[in-house]
């Protein structure tokens, strides 16, 4: 029998039944676990021989081409240069600084300022600028970049193109058209009042609109809208419209125009689509527009006179856009609204200037 304790003794002092010793160098392919220690060594002495060393010249070079290119294309978008931003020139500026800054990259002492330098170019590059050059421009309304002296003397011409200055100094000025427009307005107002018992409303005032010069500018000449008069009263009847338009007709008769013809009809030359389209029905007496006008050709002075009458709306639109109209400019949205417009006026506190500049512009 097997005495226990001499079996359990065997095993801690002997090396029977235990696992063998390693060989010499450890088992083929086995991990060990590094020291800690011996790296913190390693990595002192790395450091030690291999110090930090500076950029070299072409990063320096790549940074200094980025700050400046980038300053370029502020200061000529400051100046409002636009088409400068967009030339031959700044684009071939472009692509050098981006070349040197990939340059500096493809280094390893200049990676660092490359990168920034590339950045810079990206930020900063005449797409990106120019667009912002472009909206200043347009909001600004100055397009000054390439044109010729020529050009900017002819935006400043102060007459019409095509228009003779001869017929702009001799038709009436933009005084005597608004008196004689005011003078015709209120006759109307009167006879229509006394004979039918209309109210008016006054809806907004006088408009003057520069005329451009055919040259890409301003004229000193102004498109002349006259304050538009509506009646408070609508106007259904057909027989009334017709009665109506025959005292203006008179009106306009005592104050030199011609006499009034209707756009409506048939005998305006409109073709029974188009005045459907224009005044939703090509028969006057179920119309929901009526539109008559006159002038007193060859002055400028030209007449309009327009009844809306909602009650041949069968779908809503059309008083739906009137009442919409009432609320923008205060306008009664059924009735007789009555008004003069006159282009390319010249104003008598213009008269001496306009002379003076014209003198500038022999042949024009």
């Amino acid at each position: 029998m097997v005495d226990p304790e001499q079996q359990r003794s065997r095993y801690v002092t002997n090396s029977d039944g235990a696992p063998p010793l390693p060989p010499p160098g450890g088992y083929r392919g086995a991990r060990r676990t590094p020291d800690p220690a011996a790296i913190a060594v390693q990595n002192a002495v790395a450091t030690i021989e291999e110090p930090k060393r500076p950029a070299n010249a072409i990063g320096w070079i790549a940074l200094v081409s980025g700050i400046l290119f980038a300053v370029i294309l502020l200061g000529t978008f400051l100046a409002g240069g636009t088409d400068t931003i967009y030339g031959v020139t700044m684009l071939a500026l472009q692509l050098v600084v981006v070349g040197i800054a990939i340059a500096a990259l493809l280094t390893r002492r200049g990676r660092r300022l490359g990168a920034v330098a590339l950045s810079i170019a990206l930020l900063f590059n005449t797409a990106t600028v120019g667009a912002m050059g472009a909206v200043q421009t347009s909001a600004s309304g100055s397009y000054e970049g390439r044109k010729t002296a020529e050009q900017k003397h002819e935006e400043a011409y102060p007459g019409i193109k095509g228009t003779s200055n001869a017929d702009i100094l001799a038709q009436p000025s933009l005084e005597e058209i608004r008196a004689s427009s005011d003078a015709a307005l209120a006759d109307m107002r009167d006879r229509l009042s006394a004979e039918f018992g209309y109210t008016w409303t006054q809806a907004g005032d006088e408009d003057l609109r520069p005329e451009r010069n055919g040259y890409g500018g301003e004229s000193m000449l102004v498109q002349y809208t006259s304050a538009k008069w509506g009646t408070n009263e609508p106007i259904h009847d057909h027989d009334r419209k017709l009665a109506v338009m025959d005292v203006i007709d008179e009106v306009l008769t005592e104050h030199g125009m011609w006499g009034i013809i209707s756009l409506n009809d048939e005998t305006s030359g409109l073709d029974e689509s188009m005045r459907e389209k224009l005044y939703g029905s090509a028969d006057p007496r179920t119309q929901d527009t009526w539109e008559w006008y006159s002038d007193d050709y060859p002055d400028p002075r030209r007449f309009y006179a327009t009844i809306y009458d909602t009650s041949h709306d069968e779908t809503g639109e059309f008083t739906a856009s009137r009442e919409a109209q009432s609320a923008r400019t205060g306008e009664p949205v059924e009735g007789l609204q009555i008004m003069f417009l006159a282009p390319e006026l010249l104003s008598e506190a213009d008269r001496a200037e306009f002379e003076q500049k014209l003198e500038e512009y022999p042949g024009y």
